[in-house]
């Protein structure tokens, strides 16, 4: 690849797209205009590092759950202990793999 200027046919074709360009209201509105987005929940939930305490403290409250629900077999304190399960497994799993990073 050179460095060169462009073929005159080329720097013509390159030209007339520019023209093209700078002629379309819309897309210079949007260029104007144009803001960074906000990363989604779920990117955000994706590179969330949960600090130990939080990840200890969610353990410790599924486990009492877990125990809890086995010896009383209470629906309550089974639904609780299903809805507390999942971001339990999600935080522990995010903290290993933050501390196997290099």
């Amino acid at each position: 690849m050179t460095t060169s200027r462009l073929p005159d046919h080329e720097q013509r074709i390159l030209d007339e797209m520019e023209r093209a360009l700078r002629r379309d209201r819309r897309l210079e509105r949007r260029m104007r205009t144009l803001r960074p987005r906000r990363p989604s929940v779920l990117s955000r939930l994706a590179h969330w590092r949960p600090p130990t305490l939080i990840v200890a403290l969610l353990v410790g409250v599924s486990t009492g759950l877990m125990v809890t629900g086995i010896r009383t077999s209470d629906p309550g304190v089974i639904w609780a202990f299903a809805a507390v399960w999942p971001p339990t497994l999600y935080s522990v799993f995010r903290l290993l793999c933050r501390w196997t990073d290099g």
